[in-house]
């Protein structure tokens, strides 16, 4: 029994990190984050002609399609305003691969979040909430540890990482493109730098919340 306690607290500390960073890369996929992303001071306005509205308006449309509720066909027939295709060939293939990773994440995530809400329950349940929260809170800690580990490589060359991820996930050079291609011109690197700050920052926020609850509920326990 001992054995079987031991596992599923071990468990619960590796789950832990996986929900977190994956909550956190939800929320980015949201208009809140893309409406504030285009304000910010310093970020790069586009060359060929997109307004700040353009970008706004294209960059929320591709995220609903990358979220399933435009259909691929409806991607690859919409037109911007002189008629011209949103994306070409190669940034379709691109989107419809990112579109299969995210529909992926999000699944895994939706099955993670659904475990530890039941492993939660079955705790204190067992009498076993305090253990439960302790395990907790050191799946926090490991997410702290790895997304300062992930923030130092960032700062020392963000470029390496974008491309190793770039790499990790999609084949051959399909992720690259001209600058003139609108799906650049909607997310410059800039954007995706942010994006990482953002995931990261929110998963800090989420853990150290996470890092005060086992103290409470500790003191309430003892009362």
């Amino acid at each position: 029994m001992k054995k079987v306690v031991s596992l599923l607290l071990s468990f619960i500390i590796l789950l832990v990190p996986l929900v977190i960073v994956m909550t956190a890369i939800r929320v980015a996929l949201t208009p809140l984050f893309i409406s504030v992303e285009y304000i910010l001071p310093g970020f790069p306005p586009d060359e060929y002609g997109f307004t700040t509205e353009d970008r706004l308006f294209w960059s929320n449309y591709s995220i609903d399609y990358l979220l399933g509720r435009i259909s691929h066909q409806e991607l690859i027939d919409t037109r911007l305003p002189d008629g011209t295709p949103l994306f070409n060939q190669r940034e379709l293939d691109h989107m419809l691969d990112v579109r299969i990773l995210t529909q992926q994440v999000l699944q895994i995530w939706q099955i993670l979040l659904m475990i530890l809400m039941v492993l939660i329950v079955l705790a204190f349940t067992t009498n076993m909430g305090r253990t439960l929260m302790e395990s907790i809170k050191r799946g926090a800690m490991l997410t702290i540890l790895i997304i300062f580990a992930v923030f130092l490589y960032l700062v020392i060359n963000f470029n390496q990482l974008f491309t190793q991820f770039h790499q990790l996930f999609f084949e051959g050079g399909t992720w690259l493109f001209y600058l003139s291609d609108n799906l650049i011109r909607l997310f410059p690197l800039r954007f995706w730098r942010d994006i990482f700050l953002f995931i990261g920052g929110m998963s800090l926020l989420m853990s150290i919340s996470l890092l005060f609850i086992p103290v409470q509920i500790s003191r309430d326990t003892k009362k």
